[in-house]
């Protein structure tokens, strides 16, 4: 008799390791995150956050970028992702248009897709993440320049790739905001396009001060934009001329916010943003949520989140929160996270 209980406990536990009990192994998701291109500082800090969520949710971390911000590059990138089967794909998107067919293959094959600051088509997509409102974003650079050179004078936008969706929208709202009659006196003279490469933002720089003589100031709502125009402002003498700001990495812009090149300039934390996004991938990939509006899930230690809804799409969307300002009391500390 004893012996037939003991065998009888000895199979409970073979069952209970074996047979989806409390020892059961988990698979491993991996989780693909594509960004515009390698080698920019600010994917590099984007990458930081989705490597340490990925290694809480204990998930391979698949990163990867095109060497230059092709929209051709991606593509490539992404068919081979859907050829490896991965559980889900991440991205910012070079030309959301361009990447629509190869989106839509990934979903039939049944990877959810996140698109995050420069979202691809709604039908192309489970969800989008976005660091704030496109408004507020687009809002609030307006009112840093406003700010810096006193609320009058000739002002131009130096962006990234005239194709990118995050830029081209965020630079509909600066203009939606020049019309208020707070900025009567500042004059748009031109938006130009670096294509998010160092020389070329640069150049482009160069060339708005030889066009516009009168120039006060730049906004660049990108981090390789504004570090290379403070730069151009720094090289020829216009400090305290010619006002700097738009969106910057703390580490970047640190000798230009303390030499008076970019005084102020805002952003999100890019190392939260790239957090975010491992999380909303692994809660699609193991179906927790689908990107419907109104589910709700849990980000680690950025806590709560629930999925809005946007009108006229279907599925939904999450902003990580606000824009947060960087000046000479606060440049030293956060030059030293991102």
């Amino acid at each position: 008799m004893k012996k037939c209980v003991v065998l009888g406990i000895v199979a409970v536990f073979l069952f209970t390791l074996i047979g989806g009990g409390v020892g059961e192994a988990v698979e491993q998701k991996r989780l693909a995150m594509v960004v515009k291109n390698i080698g920019n500082p600010w994917f590099d800090a984007i990458r930081k956050g989705w490597d340490a969520a990925c290694e809480e949710l204990s998930a391979e971390s698949i990163f990867r970028g095109p060497e230059q911000p092709t929209p051709e590059g991606q593509i490539e990138i992404i068919e081979s992702l859907i050829a490896q089967g991965v559980d889900s794909i991440t991205y910012a998107a070079n030309d959301p248009q361009s990447l629509v067919n190869v989106s839509q293959k990934a979903m039939k094959r049944g990877i959810p897709v996140v698109g995050w600051e420069s979202a691809i088509v709604p039908e192309s997509r489970n969800i989008s993440v976005e660091p704030a409102s496109a408004q507020a974003i687009g809002a609030d650079q307006v009112k840093i320049i406003s700010e810096l050179i006193g609320g009058k004078g000739q002002i131009a936008i130096l962006s990234a790739a005239a194709t990118m969706g995050n830029q081209n929208t965020w630079i509909k709202y600066m203009k939606e905001e020049l019309e208020k009659p707070e900025y009567k006196d500042l004059e748009l003279v031109g938006v130009v396009y670096g294509d998010d490469v160092r020389e070329k933002s640069y150049n482009e720089a160069l060339g708005l001060f030889k066009s516009y003589p009168d120039l006060k100031g730049i906004i660049s709502p990108t981090t390789v934009g504004i570090a290379a125009s403070a730069r151009a402002v720094t090289d020829q003498g216009l400090i305290g001329k010619v006002m700097v700001t738009g969106l910057g990495m703390p580490s970047e812009m640190k000798e230009y916010v303390l030499n008076g090149a970019s005084p102020v300039f805002g952003i999100w934390n890019p190392i939260d943003l790239g957090y975010l996004n491992a999380y909303i991938a692994y809660r699609l990939a193991t179906k927790e949520i689908t990107g419907n509006p109104g589910e709700e899930f849990e980000a680690g230690k950025l806590g709560h989140y629930v999925i809005e809804a946007q009108e006229g799409v279907e599925n939904g969307l999450v902003y990580l929160g606000g824009l947060y300002r960087f000046d000479k009391d606060n440049i030293e500390e956060f030059s030293q996270i991102f």
